[in-house]
């Protein structure tokens, strides 16, 4: 098996050799271009040599944020460019670290296909181009990216005069093909599922029950309900306030993100009751933890999302639902406040999305999302309130213009 490839942006081990009576410091360094280079310094100590060599690793990657794009620059070192921006954005917050390294991950993609033009050549046929072969051999999803990646990079050449207009914006737009239809449980599916997730000793193990009825009581995701605190709970008031999402952030590992993607993230649910009383039974059963999260991993910790992903899938596949993830518990809670008739904007409220219509989103309250999604909702754990639901069916439509 050959040596792993090293990641664009990171050096290889470090080996100190003995020169005439100094220390030669030596490693690999994968450029940002993907070119691996030596890179080495000399000292008269084994300790300053490596020193040196780490200052200088440093250095080659902490370009100046001023550093001139020109109409001669290759691609590749604009990309640089762009990433080290990039990264000040995650450093200040404004972007997150997922997002980064995904864009970083594509950005490879740009080096193989483009890299080696000059800024003043990449132009819009030749970004089609590309375009159309990455949709072709790795799908329309990584094509998207890569043309986030590029409009980024030749917005910031337009932004140094070294092109015009950033050639991105007239290229063709990048068919998905048929969109698949929402895939969500019905309520016989629901009362299933949780009958047999109850059931299930390893369900247990694993502290998944409450988790699912938590997603399906509020339609968040995964992440978000990884990171609910107890100080975000109230559970006189029966509310929640989702305040941020569990990531996983390269070298450093799980840590909660507090600043959601939109504005529209940060939001305040209200719970249906069987989920108040869940949570009651877990505040009572609480061990602290430093987070002062709802749901720790079975170990204690911050519970991964994608871990519990893997969990969830591995019960899932042997309750007899193979096709459900966590995501499906989002779209069960939307297709039940849609057939009980919520209006579409306070469905987008509940589930923490922003782009239900420009007006609507810049001009209509952010408060508890709705109130009919709590009683909605109240169904899932009480099969008996499907009575009550239909017989209130009439308040909803007069609530809404029906």
């Amino acid at each position: 098996m050959g040596r792993p490839t090293l990641p664009v942006g990171t050096a290889g081990e470090i080996r100190v050799y003995s020169v005439r009576g100094s220390f030669k410091a030596r490693c690999l360094v994968r450029d940002y271009d993907g070119q691996v280079r030596h890179v080495e310094r000399t000292a008269r100590s084994e300790s300053k040599a490596k020193a040196r060599l780490r200052e200088a690793i440093r250095d080659r990657h902490q370009l100046d944020a001023d550093a001139e794009i020109t109409s001669e620059t290759r691609l590749s070192e604009a990309v640089r460019i762009w990433l080290v921006d990039l990264r000040a954005e995650v450093k200040a917050g404004e972007k997150s670290p997922g997002t980064a390294d995904l864009y970083e991950t594509t950005a490879r993609r740009v080096f193989e296909g483009l890299g080696e033009l000059r800024v003043r050549e990449v132009t819009v046929g030749r970004i089609d181009r590309f375009l159309a072969a990455t949709a072709t051999y790795h799908g329309p999803v990584s094509a998207k990216r890569a043309k986030t990646v590029l409009s980024g990079v030749l917005g910031l050449a337009a932004r140094h005069d070294a092109i015009r207009t950033n050639p991105v914006r007239d290229t063709a737009r990048i068919k998905h093909g048929e969109k698949k239809s929402a895939v969500a449980l019905d309520l016989g599916e629901v009362y299933d599922l949780r009958v047999k997730l109850a059931a299930d000793q390893r369900a247990h193990d694993w502290d998944l029950l409450d988790f699912v009825d938590m997603m399906l009581a509020t339609g968040k995701r995964i992440g978000e309900n990884s990171a609910i605190t107890w100080d975000a709970v109230d559970l006189d008031a029966g509310t929640v306030e989702i305040k941020g999402t569990v990531i996983r952030v390269k070298g450093e590992g799980l840590r909660i993100k507090w600043k959601p993607k939109t504005r529209a993230g940060y939001r305040k649910l209200r719970l249906p009751t069987w989920a108040v009383e869940m949570l009651r039974r877990r505040q009572a059963e609480a061990v602290p933890n430093e987070w002062n999260v709802v749901f720790t991993s079975p170990t204690g910790l911050l519970r991964d999302p994608s871990n519990t992903q893997a969990d969830l899938r591995d019960v899932f596949t042997r309750l007899g639902y193979p096709w459900v993830t966590s995501h499906v518990f989002r779209k069960t809670a939307a297709t039940l406040l849609d057939e009980a008739g919520v209006t579409a904007r306070k469905i987008a409220d509940q589930l923490g999305q922003s782009q239900v219509s420009v007006t609507q989103d810049f001009y209509l309250g952010r408060k508890i999302a709705s109130e009919d999604a709590a009683r909605v909702l109240e169904i899932i754990g009480r099969p008996d309130a499907a009575a009550l639901l239909h017989a209130d069916e009439d308040h909803v439509q007069r609530d809404h213009g029906g």
